[in-house]
């Protein structure tokens, strides 16, 4: 098994934001903080170049398939953590849970859940369909999950100003894209390389800011080694649940092998891109935005290590059948 590059590429910003703190200072003569708008606001704008209506249409088809997925992300994940909320209320550990619950609220990624449901040979088109669509809702559905609680974890919180940046910074700029799709979406999806890039650079970009804010503050004297080690545990376990039910209720539901993998591959994706951007527009403004950020950084690299691993067997294992049936008929 080969590391993850960008799951380096972050350790290593986190290491700069440690050691080199000056770019991303409260009082750098830098304006990190306007390059980051900027930078998020372009990633929406490619993410509505590159939508594919053609696996739009084709997807909206398998109606439950994509009830299943979009209803493990944004419904069955949040609402595991939000069971534990009344063990950690008003606790030391209060900000750490909430911490997981934004990882369990954010919607599924694009690149990785469709990546990894071709490898083990799945519904590709469904996966396609299910990751955009994930996004969009997520704009919605993510911050409605935390408001509530970010209101009772004594957090120094402005509503309409976060709104207002969701808004212009994220939706705008998705509306615009999609409006200009048809002009400029083959350019977007020939440089797709390109942009992708451009993405991981804004989202490093963010990573080290926060973190940067994060130790100036010195937030993470407040996480002990063991709670990081069941931080890690923790986010492990909500993954395999999450990947186990969802593969029950595709059974249930006498879905098809390409669909079952398709419901358990992007039900229990969690994106780094959204979740790095939600959290500079919910969290920017405060100094726990680092804090935040560790559970999904955390699931970010476990899920694409037990995926891989996962998705490599069940090609392998597909594409022997496919020879053993070619070699019957």
């Amino acid at each position: 098994m080969k590391i993850d590059k960008f799951v380096i590429a972050i350790i290593i910003s986190i290491v700069i934001a440690y050691f080199f703190p000056q770019l991303g200072a409260t009082d750098s003569p830098v304006p990190l903080d306007t390059i980051a708008g900027w930078g998020i606001s372009l990633i929406f704008f490619f993410y509505g170049l590159k939508l594919s209506t053609e696996a739009i249409k084709s997807g909206l088809k398998n109606w439950r398939l994509h009830i299943v997925v979009q209803a493990s992300t944004f419904v069955l994940f949040p609402l595991i953590v939000v069971v534990f909320y009344p063990l950690v209320k008003d606790t030391n550990h209060e900000i750490l849970w909430l911490s997981l619950l934004f990882m369990a609220a954010l919607p599924s990624t694009v690149s990785s859940s469709v990546v990894m449901v071709s490898l083990a040979k799945g519904n590709i088109p469904a996966a396609i369909f299910n990751a955009s669509i994930s996004g969009i809702i997520g704009i919605i559905i993510t911050p409605l999950w935390m408001t509530s609680f970010i209101q009772q974890a004594d957090i120094a919180y402005d509503f309409s100003a976060i709104y207002i940046q969701l808004g212009t910074e994220i939706l705008l700029p998705l509306i615009l894209g999609l409006l200009l799709r048809r002009y400029l979406g083959t350019f977007a999806r020939k440089h797709g390389r390109s942009l992708g890039l451009f993405d991981k650079t804004v989202i490093l970009l963010i990573i080290y800011k926060s973190f940067v804010h994060s130790f100036e503050e010195n937030v993470f004297t407040s996480v002990s080694l063991v709670d990081l080690l069941l931080m890690t545990a923790l986010v492990i376990a909500l993954f395999f649940l999450v990947y186990f039910i969802t593969g029950w209720i595709g059974k249930r539901l006498n879905f098809n092998r390409e669909d079952r993998i398709t419901a358990q591959f992007c039900g229990t994706k969690k994106s780094l891109v959204h979740g790095t951007v939600f959290s500079e527009a919910l969290f920017g403004h405060t100094s726990i935005m680092g804090l935040m950020l560790l559970p999904l950084m955390l699931f970010h690299a476990i899920q694409i290590l037990i995926i891989s691993v996962i998705a490599t067997k069940m090609g392998v294992e597909e594409t022997k059948r496919q020879i053993e049936k070619g070699r019957i008929l």
